[in-house]
């Protein structure tokens, strides 16, 4: 084991210096784990969905195109874990669970809304960076043929 290197499982600091804050790339990070988590695409639409409102398993398993019935229901119990969302069931036939947001997933909501702020204020930037690079690709890709063809002659 490297000097200066914890032996417990997650432990990330070090990692940083006075101006700049980084994360630990270790896949045994805790700080990597929780960002693997609540960035993925289905945590991110439910906490967007559960802002200011409780839903049910079902309204929001149509709200979300494209999940499935497992992929959600693993997504709500990782946030569920996580302190992000809370649950509550009601003792009615049919059972009745509602989700909504805790405090801590409210804030996280403040914080995803940010970025969804910034991609729609460069969303024209972004489209042009695509443009821009799938032009240099093509071209890219046609001189390749061109001097591969030159050199088969």
């Amino acid at each position: 084991m490297e000097d200066g290197t914890s032996k417990a499982l997650g432990y990330c600091t070090g990692t940083e210096d006075d101006e700049v804050i980084q994360w630990d790339t270790r896949a045994d990070c805790d700080v990597r784990r929780i960002l693997d988590r609540i960035a993925d695409k289905w945590s991110l639409l439910v906490i967007a969905l559960l802002d200011r409102r409780t839903m049910r398993f079902s309204e929001l398993r149509r709200a979300i195109d494209g999940v499935s019935q497992r992929m959600l229901t693993v997504t709500l119990r990782h946030l569920e874990r996580d302190g992000i969302i809370s649950r509550t069931v009601y003792p009615v036939v049919p059972p009745r669970v509602d989700y909504e947001l805790t405090p801590l997933g409210i804030s996280l909501h403040q914080v995803i809304k940010s970025l969804v702020t910034w991609t729609e204020e460069h969303q024209r930037e972004i489209a042009a960076a695509h443009e821009a690079y799938d032009r240099r690709v093509a071209e890219e890709e046609r001189e390749l043929l061109q001097s591969t063809a030159r050199l088969s002659r």
